[in-house]
């Protein structure tokens, strides 16, 4: 933020096979540091080293935005296609996918988080969870290595968010969730830090 640090002294690594939960304050840098993490923000001092390489240039992300998938906070921001099957099918149409291949991804992706038959429904008239998760499915649908997920359960039902920590449960992802969520960070984590004055404490042993 101009005129204010946010992350001081920061030193943070997520490990293969890693389900990791940051929770802390507003404003205290959360989103902050999953957008470093893929380069839609640049430190102004540190480094930033992601699958083994320093990362400093916008052309260094390109990689790490193949294998990485970020779920925003509000899904208003990464839903921008007409209908749903059109958004999901984005990200495996731009890594090469053929037509065929990628609306498989679209139906498996789907039903796996809880939509299906909502292929043709369009992005604006779903309700808040369902854009939550057709925005958790579009990331999927990438084929991610490593999940970011800010605020993944934020303002959903209980059977909404069960489905959200059932999708993370079957997966064998590495995975990093920002939530104020205490029972997610309880039953999808394995460990707990806590991000305060730009600094991470851990919660638990």
């Amino acid at each position: 933020y101009p005129g204010r640090e946010v992350l001081k002294g920061l030193d943070f690594a997520l490990w293969r096979g890693d389900r990791v939960g940051i929770t802390g304050p507003n404003g205290s840098g959360k989103t902050t540091l999953l957008h470093i993490m893929v380069g839609l923000l640049k430190p102004q001092a540190g480094e930033v080293e992601v699958f083994g390489q320093q990362r400093r240039e916008e052309s260094d992300f390109k990689e790490v935005r193949r294998k990485v998938g970020l779920l925003f906070q509000d899904p208003d921001d990464q839903l921008f296609c007409p209908t749903v099957a059109e958004d999901v099918a984005f990200g495996p149409l731009n890594l090469g996918k053929k037509h065929p291949e990628a609306w498989k991804i679209v139906r498996e992706t789907l039903r796996a988080v809880g939509l299906e038959g909502f292929e043709g429904r369009l992005t604006h008239t779903l309700s808040g969870g369902e854009k939550r998760l057709a925005s958790l499915a579009s990331v999927l649908a990438m084929g991610p290595e490593v999940l970011l997920l800010d605020e993944p359960t934020a303002g959903l039902d209980e059977e909404t968010t069960e489905r959200v920590l059932r999708v993370l449960a079957e997966s064998d992802l590495t995975y990093l969730i920002v939530t104020h969520d205490k029972e997610v960070l309880y039953r999808a984590t394995n460990v707990v830090y806590r991000l305060n004055a730009g600094r991470l404490h851990r919660l638990n042993p």
